[in-house]
């Protein structure tokens, strides 16, 4: 099992306005950038950097002057080979010069994304874009289920943890990506007599900032910096934005459908042994049952105390065993002693499948 630290990772580098509280909320903001957005196509000898009172802006031809952001002028610097270190500290006139003299020339075009009067990306052809919209309305179609955890600092019921990650959501949106941590709250079902439910990690950028990806898992517990905890079989998918990008998405659609379809297989399966052990009796009388329970390593002490409320509650069935030995191993003062007790009862339950 592994425990998963990408969502606590993004927790700790997101800022409030990057923040989003539904999958819907996030698809409507993306869905409004790709809409604001406009790619132009220009020769490199067409984009011409300006002075402009503190700062640079690039012009591109007719289409008029914008400004920058700081990934876009990181981008212009590589496609110019200078230093951005450099040109930070020189004057903005001395800068636009050094810009004007070692920007490529050539006939293949480059491309730059504007929102508004910004530039977010430039880049070279060979770039395919991929819009978090895109991305975002085929998870709305296939997880149907699935929603952020919960918000960090908020595991006790509280956010006054002190932090500025108090309220990370999960789902975040900035200047240069995106990132989804979604999970199926009833999706709940046993693997190898442990409880598991399902959730996937999902990324993209529309800048170049990062690949587009989806990461499928099965996992025990996300703590409240959204560790993901005791992760059984992770699978991971990524490809860059290069021209067979959009076949991604129906990668990342398999790998969500195959998680969708697994969980539904499972939870029915559970359904099914829960109904069988609710029916199937572990033994006809206490001394049986006493003998059943003592060869799964369960304590006589223990187990004639679980028979005495089994009983109570109707009879000796395997469920009402399991359910008496779950609510007696939740008072046992010791954690190992109610992590092991937990552990045996669950077991239990594999003698309905057996029956």
């Amino acid at each position: 099992m592994q425990n998963l630290m990408r969502a606590n990772n993004e927790l700790f580098r997101r800022t409030q306005d990057e923040r989003f509280g539904s999958l819907v909320e996030l698809w409507q903001h993306c869905q409004n950038e790709k809409e604001q957005s406009i790619e132009r196509w220009h020769p490199p000898q067409v984009l011409v950097s300006q002075p402009a009172d503190s700062r640079l802006t690039l012009a591109m031809g007719e289409d008029g002057s914008f400004g920058m952001t700081d990934w876009s002028f990181s981008q212009l610097c590589k496609l110019a080979d200078v230093s951005k270190d450099t040109l930070n500290k020189l004057t903005p006139d001395t800068a636009s010069r050094v810009l004007g003299e070692t920007l490529p020339s050539g006939t293949k075009p480059l491309q730059a994304l504007t929102t508004g009067e910004t530039v977010r990306a430039i880049h070279r052809a060979s770039y395919t874009r991929l819009y978090n919209a895109d991305l975002l309305t085929m998870v709305r179609e296939f997880a149907t289920d699935f929603v952020p955890p919960q918000k960090a600092g908020d595991a006790s019921g509280s956010s006054d943890a002190g932090t500025d990650t108090d309220g990370g959501t999960g789902l975040y949106c900035g200047e240069q990506d995106m990132f989804c941590f979604l999970i199926d709250p009833t999706g709940w079902t046993e693997i190898e007599g442990e409880a598991f439910a399902p959730g996937f990690f999902l990324w993209n950028s529309e800048v170049g900032k990062r690949s587009v990806g989806v990461q499928t898992f099965w996992f025990q517990a996300v703590c409240q910096n959204h560790i993901v905890w005791d992760a059984v079989e992770v699978v991971e998918f990524s490809r860059k934005h290069t021209a067979n990008v959009h076949d991604s998405l129906r990668e990342i659609r398999g790998l969500i459908e195959g998680l969708v379809e697994k969980r539904d297989q499972r939870r029915d399966g559970f359904v099914r042994v829960i109904r069988k052990a609710m029916e199937t009796k572990l033994g006809e009388d206490a001394d049986e049952v006493m003998d059943v329970l003592n060869k799964r390593g369960i304590t006589r002490k223990l187990a004639k105390e679980a028979i005495e409320v089994a009983r109570r509650q109707g009879g000796l069935t395997i469920f009402a065993v399991v359910d008496a030995l779950t609510r007696i191993a939740a008072t046992l003062k010791n954690g190992g002693d109610r992590t092991e007790a937990d552990a045996r009862a669950s077991a239990l339950l594999t003698l309905a499948a057996e029956a």
